[in-house]
């Protein structure tokens, strides 16, 4: 049997199956850690080919709710999402705490954090980088490009890129660790009072690369987010491009209803 019959469209089997999968994930039927029926055990159980449930599976893994290891069959992930508050997540409060916002996102969900520096020193602006940061292609600015893990599991990849002139004299931001607050504190402490930040966020699926260096599956979905960082002068001093895995992140906004 290769479709069913719903609402007046054929639905193929293998993306029945799919479905079936993920609600038992989503029910708990299926519980973090579980493994997930083998091919042969699904065979058995929806009666269709082997061919029909590998296809299944491409879909449950796209959803970005199991694992799969090589060898041993696919789990379902034991890893609930952070809230990421864009509203109130750069709050000053926060830094004045000593807390960068990935901390302490994480520390609220009652995950244990954990940054790796992968990259720390001067680089040449790509054009979109530059445009955002107000200099010409080409310029010198300091990047720092950061993997970010939680409960041990790669969840985020962020680069930063500042202007030259804005880090020269802060040696704290060519550090692994800049300091309680992280880099938005060490900037404020030497005068570069923010005023807002601006956020860009696009869904779609991960690179080959980007799965690998994330733990994901091919073609799971991620959300690309670019970040200005601008102070009261209206300059921007940072630009933040981050990669996140879209099955650990739950974006809430706060907006105000303004005339």
């Amino acid at each position: 049997m290769g479709t069913a019959v719903g609402g007046g469209k054929a639905v193929p089997r293998y993306l029945q199956i799919a479905e079936d999968i993920v609600r038992q994930i989503r029910a708990g039927v299926l519980a973090p850690g579980d493994q997930v029926p083998s091919e042969a055990d699904m065979v058995e159980r929806y009666g269709v080919s082997g061919g029909t449930v590998r296809k299944a599976m491409l879909e449950v893994r796209a959803s970005g709710l199991v694992d799969t290891r090589h060898g041993k069959g696919s789990y379902v992930k034991d890893r609930p999402p952070v809230r990421h508050r864009s509203s109130d997540r750069f709050r000053r409060s926060l830094r004045r705490g000593g807390k960068a916002a990935y901390l302490a996102e994480s520390e609220q969900s009652g995950a244990t954090a954990k940054v790796s520096v992968i990259y720390i020193g001067p680089m040449e602006a790509a054009p979109d980088i530059a445009t955002r940061l107000g200099v010409d292609a080409g310029t010198q600015v300091l990047a720092r490009r950061r993997l970010y893990f939680r409960n041990g599991v790669p969840v985020e990849t962020a680069a930063s890129y500042l202007p030259w002139d804005v880090v020269k004299d802060i040696p704290e931001l060519f550090a692994e660790n800049p300091g309680g607050g992280g880099i938005y504190a060490r900037l404020e402490d030497h005068g570069h009072v923010f005023a807002e930040f601006v956020e860009t966020l696009q869904a779609r699926p991960a690179a080959k690369a980007e799965a690998s260096e994330l733990a994901l599956s091919p073609g799971a979905p991620v959300v690309h987010l670019l970040r200005d960082a601008i102070t009261e002068e209206g300059r921007v001093v940072e630009v933040c491009d981050t990669l996140m895995a879209a099955d650990q992140f739950v974006f809430e906004y706060r907006i105000p209803a303004a005339d």
